[in-house]
């Protein structure tokens, strides 16, 4: 059970009368990649903040590294390591680049290894060392999302969740986001990435699931559904 980092069973949940997912179930294993895939209204950004405890679960279960989190509050997910790159960057554009990384080591196990953590997000990132008092505002759009990361990397994530990275780049920039991905893997990182570029991201899963409609359809190692002709036709355009 060990390699398991979080499952997510039979999960209902939705917004006020309107039910999104129906009964899901997913699992990460530590130390990898895995991918959710999905079209525009799938339910997938839905099922990143039901992780997250942005939103409740109506039904089912989510556990992370064994322990049942399914009514812990947001803030109490993240000191467990539960971190998310929201979609849209979300950084905070009137301070300044090293202020946004500070912010991202708010909890206490974060705070005590920052020094580290900052060296390293800097290396991976070496355009924000040279950005460090520039106001995160003023960065192009490329940049702001490498400081979602990197800000996000300063939490000490055990699981690192990212919704959609790439939206809105330019295709060199969508090409750097997937090589930190790909770095962040090496290292160990065990991450969740719900992302509209599907040849991409099934290059680079370990494990993939597509949503339809809010209920799973299909699941497999990247190199399997990057295979099969169903997800060939409905999402690669082949």
């Amino acid at each position: 059970m060990n390699d398991i980092a979080l499952t997510v069973e039979n999960l209902e949940t939705g917004y006020g009368e309107l039910q999104i997912l129906w009964g899901v179930s997913l699992t990460v294993r530590s130390g990898q990649l895995t991918t959710i895939l999905g079209a525009n209204g799938a339910g997938k950004t839905t099922l990143l903040r039901a992780v997250t405890g942005i939103l409740p679960a109506w039904k089912g279960k989510i556990t992370f590294k064994g322990e049942d989190i399914t009514s812990l509050s947001p803030h109490k997910r993240a000191s467990m390591g539960i971190v998310m790159v929201p979609e849209g960057r979300m950084i905070f554009p009137e301070m300044t680049v090293f202020e946004n990384l500070e912010m991202g080591a708010f909890t206490k196990r974060a705070r005590e290894n920052m020094k580290d953590t900052m060296e390293h997000a800097l290396t991976l990132f070496p355009r924000l060392k040279e950005r460090l008092s520039q106001k995160a505002g003023t960065l192009s759009g490329g940049e702001q999302q490498m400081l979602a990361i990197a800000r996000g990397l300063m939490a000490k994530p055990e699981i690192f969740i990212f919704d959609e990275p790439s939206l809105g780049l330019a295709p060199r920039l969508v090409i750097e986001v997937f090589e930190i991905l790909l770095k962040l893997k090496e290292e160990g990182i065990t991450m969740l990435l719900v992302e509209q570029n599907v040849h991409l991201s099934l290059a680079i899963s370990d494990y993939a699931y597509i949503l339809a409609e809010g209920k799973l359809v299909m699941e497999g190692t990247g190199e399997e559904l990057e295979q099969s002709d169903e997800v060939r036709k409905a999402y690669l355009g082949v």
